[in-house]
């Protein structure tokens, strides 16, 4: 009788033991430039935005991203930064030359609006408000002895502004600001309180927005921050935009000549001008999300977990493609609201569109990055921390997310649901 035990068989390739992890080759990973470009968007710049962009990118990172952690840590905005600024030619990049700007596209001033937030949300602060809430409405609606005396000082940085809107019980709803105007004689004398003013307390000069007593009407003024009942002070309890000048202004019946008043009426001043800066925030707010996404890039391949590099393990590369894809959109939409506004052809619905969207973008990229850096990600010795609570700040003011995401439902559907 045979032996009917059957021999073992011979192990195949498929079901041999696992031979120890090999180490796996040498990544090439894509470099920071390329990932911000994806879709060659440089082509399609002018030379001349090259130019101011690549000239504010090489100050930015070697005069401000190296220091910015530590500033925004100590919650201060170096003095020597405003005039600074003005002899890179970073403020008021669209005005024109004659007043002292650079005489540059809008689509320039989104850049630089990029490159100075891929430091801090809080930098960017500063330059979008001196060039967009402030030097904007005294060149639109400014007499000519207005704009020269304070457009070629503002450009400089010699002279800083602040713009006076919103109130401590009026944000989101500016029809219900408080704040008061009446004629005078030859003056207006201005009472009321505003609160969340960027570079209040430095401010040689203030846009404020008051409804005039008699009328009911909204009308603005250019007030100079040394007159009598012009006070100041700074919100010293933030957890976010550390690096900027927050401020609440008390205006204790100032009085300022009429030739001080803007020329414009109604809320359509002030909302203009709002649109400016919301125009500057869609494109920087993209500076800070791709620096958070490079930071983590360069972060997670030099940290191994399980033998290889975190960069080559799948739940990462998910985040890092969702980060990569929600920019590289972002960066599309803004190029194209730029070109739009170039054009003389950009609407509020547009400018809402990329505001809230290239912000939703950006914060998510800091939440992404915060969250792969693990227990690094909550300290200030790397920037995504303090770039995702920035970005908080900056989903709320110049519009909060819900109130644009009503602007495009209102556009959407003709119905409006305020």
């Amino acid at each position: 009788m045979s032996d009917t035990t059957a021999e073992p068989p011979t192990p195949t390739p498929s079901t041999q033991a696992p031979s120890p992890r090999t180490a796996a080759p040498a990544a090439t990973p894509m470099t920071r430039r390329e990932v911000e470009d994806t879709f060659d968007l440089d082509a399609l710049y002018t030379p001349e935005e090259r130019m101011i962009r690549d000239a504010v990118r090489e100050y930015v990172q070697s005069e401000l991203a190296p220091h910015a952690g530590e500033w925004w840590r100590e919650g201060i905005f170096p003095e020597h930064l405003p005039r600074a600024f003005g002899e890179m030619g970073m403020l008021g990049v669209a005005i024109p030359e004659a007043y002292g700007g650079a005489g540059a596209t809008a689509t320039a001033y989104g850049l630089v609006n990029r490159e100075v937030e891929a430091a801090d949300s809080g930098l960017r602060s500063f330059v979008s408000v001196q060039s967009s809430l402030v030097m904007w409405p005294i060149l639109t609606y400014g007499s000519e002895d207005l704009k020269k005396a304070w457009l070629p000082r503002l450009a400089t940085g010699e002279a800083i502004g602040c713009f006076g809107l919103t109130e401590p019980d009026a944000g989101s709803d500016p029809g219900a600001m408080t704040t008061r105007c009446k004629r005078v004689g030859d003056d207006w004398v201005i009472r009321g309180t505003k609160r969340w003013i960027t570079s209040g307390t430095r401010a040689d000069v203030a846009i404020i927005w008051a409804r005039d007593e008699d009328s009911g009407r909204v009308l603005g003024f250019v007030v100079e921050t040394d007159r009598e009942g012009f006070r100041a002070e700074d919100i010293k309890t933030k957890a976010s935009m550390r690096l900027s000048v927050t401020s609440e202004l008390h205006l204790d019946d100032v009085a300022v000549p009429d030739a001080n008043r803007l020329d414009v009426v109604g809320l359509k001043g002030a909302l203009s001008c709002l649109s400016q800066a919301r125009f500057g925030i869609a494109f920087g707010v993209l500076g800070a999300g791709f620096a958070t996404l490079d930071e983590a890039m360069h972060y997670l391949e030099d940290r191994p977990s399980f033998g290889e590099p975190l960069t080559g393990k799948q739940l990462v590369q998910a985040k890092l493609a969702d980060m990569w894809s929600d920019l590289t959109k972002g960066s599309l939409l803004a190029y194209r609201l730029g070109r739009l506004k170039d054009e003389g052809a950009i609407t509020p619905t547009h400018i809402s569109m990329a505001k809230r969207d290239n912000v939703r973008a950006a914060l998510q990229a800091a939440r992404h990055a915060r969250d792969l850096l693990g227990g690094n990600g909550i300290t200030t010795e790397y920037g995504a921390m303090r770039h995702m609570s920035n970005l908080e700040t900056v989903s709320t003011y110049e519009g909060a997310d819900a109130v644009h995401t009503l602007i495009l439902g209102r556009a959407l559907t003709g119905r409006a649901a305020f």
